[in-house]
């Protein structure tokens, strides 16, 4: 079972999803992947714990604070490679950005390996089932390029320009 609740945001409606006491979503309305591989019964619940967290989370983020990912239970579905990239989005620090190359060059030093698939990493990217806290928005081309947000390129931006980026690159 899924617990949801929608929260109104500056980028649109968002979507937020529990499952077993852990934040399990955060889709933007109409992006790619909508829930993603969740596809278990759905039930409105905005009384859940970690929802309620979610929202307060968001609301400190849209107004222009840094809350610390670690300070949500995230539990994203996806496979060890996934979440090995899920895990080094969450390193990046507020207001910087990260090309796909030097997340695959990060993952593949952990790993063990002589280099890893930029490719592969913009696969994982693009399926985050926990958009915005998850920040795959910060998260560019080689050449600095904003290439890619299932969410939207506007709203790439939108979330760029309110941590400070400089959209300069």
């Amino acid at each position: 079972m899924l617990y949801t609740t929608h929260y109104e945001s500056p980028i649109g409606s968002l979507l937020l999803a529990e499952k077993n006491g852990a934040l399990a979503g955060l889709w933007i309305e109409g992006q790619k992947y909508y829930l993603g591989a969740l596809r278990e019964e759905r039930r409105e619940n905005k009384e859940s714990k970690i929802l309620r967290d979610t929202r307060n989370w968001l609301d400190r983020y849209f107004k222009g604070e840094k809350p610390a990912v670690c300070e949500l239970v995230l539990a994203p579905e996806g496979s060890q490679f996934r979440k090995a990239v899920w895990e080094i989005l969450c390193e990046i620090p507020y207001g910087t950005t990260i090309t796909y190359g030097e997340v695959a060059q990060k993952l593949a030093a952990r790993w063990g390996l002589a280099k890893m698939s930029a490719r592969a990493v913009g696969g994982a990217v693009g399926h985050n089932p926990i958009s915005i806290i998850i920040p795959c928005h910060r998260v560019i081309g080689a050449n600095g390029s904003l290439t890619g947000y299932a969410g939207g390129m506007e709203k790439k931006v939108k979330l760029l320009t309110l941590e400070g980026v400089n959209m300069g690159f």
